[in-house]
Order: structure tokens, then C-alpha cells, then sequence
């Protein structure tokens, strides 16, 4: 799937909940999906910088595409960055970089999390897409 298709598909999964409380709780709930991160990549270089909660995230590129892991330690950030790994996992890093990530305002993420949620998710986005970058300028196939 692409990037755009996979947000198409969270936007039509956001859009059976009436109720923002409903939408929190399938944060919540998607946030017991998400692909665990190493114990051993819970370290501070993964840690991401502008989040209230702790969010680690590590990346690696095979074949071309990349492969994100996270872990957070509140509920609803955890939700949030499966979310991301769901619309960047198994894309190139030049797609994930590129991407214009218009799921977070049609879902109405943007308007519903607190201020310092959404700056946390800013730097979510902008981490990953670092990594993308990175990937672009040296790839490895680790």
C-alpha cells in the first residue's frame, strides 16, 4: 500500500466514531498494536526531543524500504505513533520524507490533542522523516 492509501484507510477507520472519547479509546487501543522497540533500542538516541512522554522510535532499511519500531510510555502516544509506523512502515525513505501526512488534520487529531500532544506528534513526524532523509543521503542495509 502507499502512504496515501494507508492514511485513506485511518481516515475511514477515524470516520465510524461520532465521539472524540470513542476516537481515544481507539488510540488506546491501537496503541497495544504497536511493534514493540528493543529493549536494548530504549536508549537515548531513540528517545524523541519535544515529547512530553517518553517515545523511543528506531529505524532500519531493508531492501529500500524502511522499518520502524516505537514504544511509548503513555497510552495515547503510543496510539499515535502506531498510527505513524502503520502510514511509514515498508516505504521508501524518499515517500516517507516526501509524504504530506493530511491524515492527522482529517481525522481531527490536530484540533483534539492537547498542546503539548501535538507538538510531541510534530516531532514524531519530524524525527522519522530525518531518518528518511538520512536514508536517502548514506542508505544501509543493516
Amino acid at each position: 500500500m502507499t502512504i496515501n492509501e494507508v492514511q485513506n484507510q485511518i481516515i475511514e477507520e477515524f470516520s465510524m466514531f461520532e465521539d472524540w472519547m470513542d476516537k481515544y479509546n481507539y488510540l488506546i487501543e491501537l496503541g497495544r498494536q504497536c511493534p514493540i522497540i528493543d529493549e536494548k533500542d530504549k536508549k537515548e538516541s531513540n528517545l524523541i526531543k519535544g515529547c512530553q512522554s517518553k517515545v523511543w522510535v528506531s529505524t532500519e532499511l531493508k531492501d529500500g524500504k524502511m522499518f520502524i519500531k516505537a514504544d511509548s510510555d503513555a497510552v495515547i502516544t503510543k496510539g499515535i505513533v502506531t498510527l505513524l509506523l502503520r502510514v511509514f512502515n515498508n516505504q521508501s525513505p524518499d515517500d516517507v520524507y516526501n509524504s504530506d501526512l493530511y491524515f492527522v488534520e482529517e481525522i481531527g487529531l490536530s484540533t483534539h490533542l492537547s498542546p503539548t500532544r501535538s507538538n510531541g506528534l510534530v516531532a514524531m513526524i519530524k524525527q522519522i522523516k530525518l531518518y528518511a532523509l538520512a536514508y536517502t543521503i548514506k542508505p544501509t542495509n543493516n
